[in-house]
């Protein structure tokens, strides 16, 4: 178990330092976990074969790349070993005994040259390594399957040819490596991804995660604002615009003072302006707008 563990350890570790996109301290982890007997359990449980995936792509460090990749093609045979003695174990059920050969040799004399069935071509696999570990938690298969409702929405992933059930299993498992626990800020993240990849006003979002344009970790540590639709984003350029615009116009077309609290920052940098927004024998509305937050308010 402690060897568990600690492999898990690292795993933290790795997806740590690909969230923070720095690679400070991966070549002593890597050269931990080639130093330890890994398990193809050990894999499966952990998911340590993702985490030095992710940090193969991520780093720029070609002695890091180099050793990442030596772990995962030793890891991809342990896979391959377990996958060629599962098909070897059903090769061999399906064989008939002895006994039954004989028996059948004597049953059928007479058709010597019976034609034997044909061969059921295999299909080729196309695993992506290492694969989505399963989980029993209820939260996260309901976040998976409503990923992949989203990632199907339209069918262009018919047209891709994307395994939507397996794309979605790596967002959530991103997500969840990304906060660290299933609650409030996990759902929120699961939720934000959903609505964005269903918008049918930023289509190209969802095709670029289904094309690999975008990769799974990337759209699971995006903001929204880079996740939204180019059109939305102008918008929200114009009007950061505009405010600025705004806030300039105050501040040259006024006074500054400091006889003024904003209730705000608590700052007293401010500008001012007098307007006779009343009868003349009235005393004139006093605008003020803090420099430093752009808070407005005014006395009569």
């Amino acid at each position: 178990m402690g060897g568990e563990e600690e492999v898990v350890r690292i795993a933290k570790r790795l997806d740590k330092m690909v969230a923070k996109k720095s690679a400070e301290g991966a070549m002593d982890l890597l050269k931990e976990l080639k130093s330890m007997p890994i398990t193809l359990d050990l894999l499966q449980s952990t998911r340590i074969g993702m985490s030095v995936n992710a940090l193969r792509k991520q780093s720029t460090d070609e002695d890091v790349i180099a050793l990442a990749k030596s772990l995962i093609k030793a890891w991809k045979k342990l896979l391959d070993a377990s996958e060629d003695k599962s098909d070897e174990k059903k090769k061999n059920s399906s064989l008939p005994t002895s006994s039954s050969k004989e028996s059948g040799d004597s049953r059928d004399q007479s058709s010597a040259k019976r034609q034997d069935p044909p061969k059921t071509p295999t299909t080729p696999k196309i695993t992506t390594f290492p694969p989505v570990p399963v989980t029993c938690d209820t939260v996260r298969n309901k976040c998976r399957e409503m990923l992949t409702s989203a990632l199907q929405t339209d069918n262009d992933y018919v047209t891709i040819g994307a395994d939507c059930e397996q794309l979605a299993g790596q967002i959530e498992e991103y997500i969840l490596a990304f906060v660290r626990n299933p609650h409030l800020k996990y759902k929120n993240r699961v939720r934000s991804r959903i609505s964005n990849l269903k918008d049918s006003k930023n289509p190209d979002l969802r095709k670029n995660v289904l094309c690999g344009v975008i990769t799974a970790e990337q759209i699971a540590v995006m903001t929204s604002e880079e996740m939204a639709s180019n059109e939305l984003k102008e918008i929200r350029k114009a009007m950061t615009k505009e405010a600025i615009r705004e806030h300039q116009m105050a501040k040259t077309g006024g006074t500054q003072t400091d006889l003024f609290t904003c209730g705000k920052c608590k700052k007293k940098n401010c500008t001012y302006t007098q307007v006779q927004t009343r009868s003349s024998d009235e005393p004139m509305t006093t605008f003020v707008v803090c420099n430093e937050c752009g808070n407005r308010w005014k006395f009569c």
